[in-house]
């Protein structure tokens, strides 16, 4: 598969906010990105430095769900207050304890994330969402949007240009929303625990709030590598790009 990875950084005011953060390609992470033959790798702290943010310079997490290539950074922010909604952690952790023949459930979790996240609880920087909620952050609303996950949420943007969704993993191409072949009919999603009916039902709710016009929604997982949005800046082949 040709699939990239990507996170979002937003700044209001005071807030310098992450909508997920990459992962690290050390210890278990290394060992997961080698088990889903992820070829090229920059640090995402590489990609916060070109734009002059340091780890302690962040404010906020929102993480869209916990699978490593989402939240396999949250230890390198120690500032960060994580935002996550309650069902996807509690679910993680039930998931964890089934039996080994339930292994599928969890493979795409690394386990250290889970206690990073745990850690942060102890630390009381972790608030547990429980379904919608606007201004989670200021200009920052978190919708819920199971189906690939059983809690993951869909992040809503108030920007210069309007609301931007970014899909976490609700979305992993234009062709779930538009259809095979543009026939408006919604594709799920290949790789998921929860169930296709929400995943759709979810997909739908993404087309509402963006009202068909894909160029408001971010898919963190995009081939095309977000051809509709200005470039930044190239570092190794990596893009950073202007969503606004």
């Amino acid at each position: 598969m040709d699939t990239p990875f990507a996170f979002v950084f937003a700044r209001n005011g005071a807030h310098n906010i992450l909508v997920d953060t990459g992962f690290m390609r050390e210890g278990t992470g290394a060992e997961m990105s080698e088990r889903f033959g992820v070829p090229e790798w920059i640090s995402p702290l590489i990609l916060l430095a070109e734009l002059d943010v340091k780890p302690a310079d962040i404010t906020d997490i929102i993480l869209s769900h916990a699978h490593f290539d989402h939240a396999g950074s949250v230890h390198k922010f120690p500032n960060a207050r994580i935002f996550i909604q309650k069902s996807e952690l509690l679910s993680w952790h039930e998931a964890m304890a089934l039996p080994p023949q339930f292994g599928f459930l969890t493979a795409i979790i690394n386990p250290d994330d889970l206690r990073n996240i745990f850690d942060a609880s102890v630390e009381h920087r972790v608030t547990l969402l429980d379904g919608d909620k606007d201004n989670v952050l200021p200009g920052v609303h978190a919708r819920f949007g199971p189906g690939h996950t059983i809690g993951q949420q869909f992040i809503i943007l108030q920007s210069a240009r309007g609301e931007i969704v970014v899909s976490g993993d609700c979305v992993y191409s234009s062709t779930n929303i538009a259809g095979h072949n543009h026939d408006g009919v919604y594709v799920p999603l290949n790789n998921a625990v929860g169930s296709v009916w929400d995943q759709l039902k979810t997909i739908d709710r993404i087309n509402d709030v963006v009202q068909g016009d894909l160029s408001k929604l971010i898919i963190l997982h995009d081939n095309h590598r977000w051809e509709n949005l200005p470039l930044v800046k190239e570092i190794d082949g990596f893009r950073i790009s202007r969503a606004h």
